[in-house]
């Protein structure tokens, strides 16, 4: 088994994360499912969170992330939401007319930490997410 570590502290944090469209909206196809990662693992960097694994379905993504101890993943979350939700209705004009008023995410979301659990089992979980 591999670490991470820094200057004080050897760790292998691992969090499985849901986010949902607000009122379980289907707005998500590939190319927005594409679009949110990108915003996703251009926010990752700042807060010291690296991007394991990505699926969507038509109202939801899941993620498997690795982080730091000292990551605060409320405001990560927080961040992202409000980049993301901004950034896609502006880039999907598309969608807005799918969504409730104009909201985009839920407020709220699922994360769980992967514990001891192999994560190519997390990852293989994740994969089989999205509905065929």
């Amino acid at each position: 088994m591999s670490y991470n570590s820094n200057y004080h502290s050897v760790f292998d944090i691992n969090y499985h994360m849901i986010f949902c469209i607000k009122y379980r909206r289907e707005v998500i196809n590939d190319e927005i499912s594409n679009r949110l990662k990108e915003i996703f693992e251009k926010i990752c960097p700042k807060y010291n969170i690296v991007l394991k694994e990505w699926e969507h379905d038509v109202d939801h993504i899941h993620m498997l992330i690795n982080a730091m101890p000292n990551t605060e993943l409320s405001k990560f979350v927080n961040t992202y939401k409000s980049a993301s939700s901004r950034l896609i209705k502006k880039e999907f004009p598309e969608i807005r007319g799918r969504l409730w008023k104009e909201y985009f995410w839920s407020r709220s979301y699922l994360v769980v930490s992967v514990g001891g659990a192999p994560l190519e089992i997390i990852k293989k979980y994740i994969q089989n997410q999205k509905e065929v």
